[in-house]
């Protein structure tokens, strides 16, 4: 069990932060965990689960053990009719683990595609794009106890999900380490083209009869055609969540912008567009120093070389402030900051 030291973690996060840790070490499964955790070289260090490095911002140099998650395998474990349960290791590759179960002919994950990160983080955010959140094709996962050593299991309920929201990020942030996700996907095709701009890339395409591999082809042009990859310009994807408001602020901002996007949000509440909101404050394609808004995509903050993660942090409270003046709306970061 290889463990590093003062080593550097740029190329463990989509970024491209320039960082060093502590500790970091890689874990394939519970026992190889409970070891590392057990270390008295580590004891009273702080610890973080790092997976496919892109919801995170480091500002600093981690002082503590970076625990790196490379649990894998992807495995069909039961069909209930219609239905195949589908468990994959939280170390997979999420886009990867999409194009897998298309390949294999099951089916839900395809509105998903190209969203980066690992298997891990799906739950823990409860990723969702074009019309299809993680809570709706979700069955369970496996989580690692940090104070005991247990694994335990968590049904959707147990998960509490909510709008990029998990009970992981809450009530239970920094007590479990996931270690696989179960999907239960379909072995029928059938898709979900509600999302305007999908229906827009497949008749742009000719398509009428959509198969789920032509979404999800679709949601990769659209992708590639709005965001950039990290591979060649650093960034963590969007680095706000859209901000949900009671529908009485969203009918004031109405009448002075009529056109606001918007989407009901249930009880009373309304959900705007966090890059629209930025656009309008004139960051979009703005650059500051070594880093700035996308030309493309006004919600993705990017690192075009040599930004520090305290520089881009400080642009996102310049962000927030902007559209807080103008609008008198709270921005939250999606990223975890540390």
């Amino acid at each position: 069990m290889t463990v590093l030291e003062n080593t550097s973690i740029k190329h463990l996060n989509t970024f491209g932060i320039e960082a060093k840790a502590r500790f970091l070490a890689h874990f394939t499964g519970p026992e190889s965990l409970g070891k590392l955790l057990a270390d008295p070289r580590f004891e009273g260090l702080p610890k973080m689960i790092l997976g496919g490095g892109s919801n995170v911002l480091f500002t600093e140099d981690y002082p503590g053990l970076i625990l790196k998650n490379e649990v894998k395998g992807i495995e069909a474990v039961r069909e209930e009719g219609d239905v195949v349960l589908v468990k994959a290791g939280a170390g997979e590759n999420w886009h990867e683990f999409v194009s897998y179960t298309l390949n294999h002919g099951w089916y839900g994950l395809e509105n998903l595609s190209l969203i980066p990160g690992n298997v891990g983080a799906s739950p823990m955010q409860n990723i969702g794009a074009y019309g299809t959140e993680i809570k709706d094709i979700f069955h369970s996962l496996e989580a690692y106890e940090i104070s005991g050593g247990a694994v335990k299991i968590f049904d959707a309920e147990a998960c509490r999900f909510g709008y990029r929201e998990s009970v992981f990020k809450r009530a239970l942030k920094g007590r479990y380490i996931i270690l696989n996700v179960t999907f239960a996907l379909s072995k029928t095709p059938r898709v979900n083209t509600r999302y305007g701009a999908i229906t827009a890339e497949l008749e742009k395409a000719g398509i009428t009869d959509p198969t789920p591999k032509d979404v999800s082809e679709a949601v990769i042009r659209i992708r590639q055609s709005k965001l950039p990859d990290p591979a060649e310009l650093g960034n963590a994807g969007s680095f706000f969540k859209n901000p949900v408001v009671p529908e009485e602020v969203f009918k004031r901002l109405q009448k002075e912008w009529p056109e606001i996007p918007n989407y009901p949000a249930g009880e009373g509440r309304v959900k705007l567009a966090a890059g629209w909101l930025i656009e309008k404050t004139g960051r979009k394609g703005k650059r500051t120093g070594n880093c700035g808004m996308h030309k493309m995509q006004a919600l993705v903050l990017v690192n075009y070389g040599g930004a520090k993660g305290k520089e881009i942090y400080d642009l996102s409270a310049a962000v927030k402030k902007d559209v807080y003046d103008m609008f008198g709306v709270e921005l939250e970061r999606e990223v975890n900051i540390l």
